[in-house]
C-alpha cells in the first residue's frame, strides 16, 4: 500500500520548507548571493543540509524561491505607492523612484544581490522578470498621465523600461560601497526622483 502523508506531515514540511526560505532570505540580506551556501543557510536554519536538498534540489532552485520572494516584496511596496490616483502621475512615479531607492539604500547588501550581484541563469531569469514588472508598473502610470493630458505623447514602453534601467544602474556603485550603510541619503534619492520626473515629457501648454 503506497505511502500517504498525513495533514500534520505535509504542515510539518512546509514549516521546514518555509524556515529554509527564510533563512535564506536573512542570508542574502547579510552577505549578499555569494556568501548564501546551502551549508550556511542550513546552518542558520538550525536543519541539515540533507534537509535543504529534499525540499530543492539545488543552490539555483532555493535561490530561484528566494529571489521572487525579495523582488516580488520590493515589487509590492512600488506598486502600492504608484496606484495612489489621488495624486498626479508625475506624483506618483516620483513617490515610487523614492520608496524603491530608500528600500535599496536601507538594505544595501540585499538590494545589490538583487539587482547586480553575479547569480545563475535561473536566478538571474527571476530578476529579469521581476524587472518587467518594475517596467509595468512605470508604463501604467505613464500611459494614464499622457491620458490625462500631464505627460506627452511618448512612447511609453521604452520611457518606462529606460527608468527601470537608469535606476538599477545608478543603483549599482552606492549600493556595492560599504560607506552606502552610513551617512545622508536623501542627495542619492533626490538627484533619482528629479532625473525620473525629468526622463517624462512635458505636456505642450496649450494657447489661451
Amino acid at each position: 500500500m503506497p505511502y500517504r502523508p498525513t495533514p500534520r506531515t505535509e504542515a510539518r514540511k512546509a514549516r521546514v520548507r518555509e524556515r529554509i526560505v527564510g533563512a535564506a532570505l536573512a542570508q542574502l540580506a547579510d552577505g549578499g548571493y555569494a556568501s548564501a551556501s546551502v551549508q550556511a543557510v542550513a546552518a542558520r536554519a538550525g536543519v541539515a543540509t540533507g534537509s535543504v536538498y529534499r525540499h530543492f534540489p539545488s543552490k539555483r532552485d532555493l535561490f530561484t524561491e528566494v529571489f521572487r520572494r525579495a523582488s516580488g516584496r520590493e515589487l509590492e511596496r512600488m506598486s502600492a505607492v504608484a496606484a495612489d490616483t489621488t495624486v498626479s502621475a508625475r506624483e506618483r512615479i516620483a513617490a515610487a523612484v523614492e520608496v524603491f531607492t530608500r528600500r535599496a539604500v536601507a538594505a544595501p547588501v540585499r538590494a545589490f544581490a538583487l539587482i547586480a550581484e553575479p547569480v545563475d541563469p535561473a536566478v538571474e531569469a527571476e530578476r529579469l522578470a521581476f524587472r518587467s514588472g518594475y517596467r509595468d508598473v512605470f508604463l501604467e502610470v505613464i500611459e494614464q498621465g499622457i491620458e490625462a493630458g500631464e505627460i506627452a505623447p511618448c512612447d511609453a514602453p521604452t520611457v518606462a523600461a529606460a527608468l527601470v534601467g537608469a535606476l538599477g544602474e545608478a543603483l549599482v556603485g552606492p549600493l556595492a560601497q560599504p560607506a552606502v550603510r552610513g551617512g545622508s541619503h536623501e542627495p542619492l534619492v533626490a538627484t533619482l526622483v528629479q532625473f525620473a520626473l525629468g526622463a517624462l515629457p512635458a505636456p505642450v501648454p496649450t494657447p489661451v
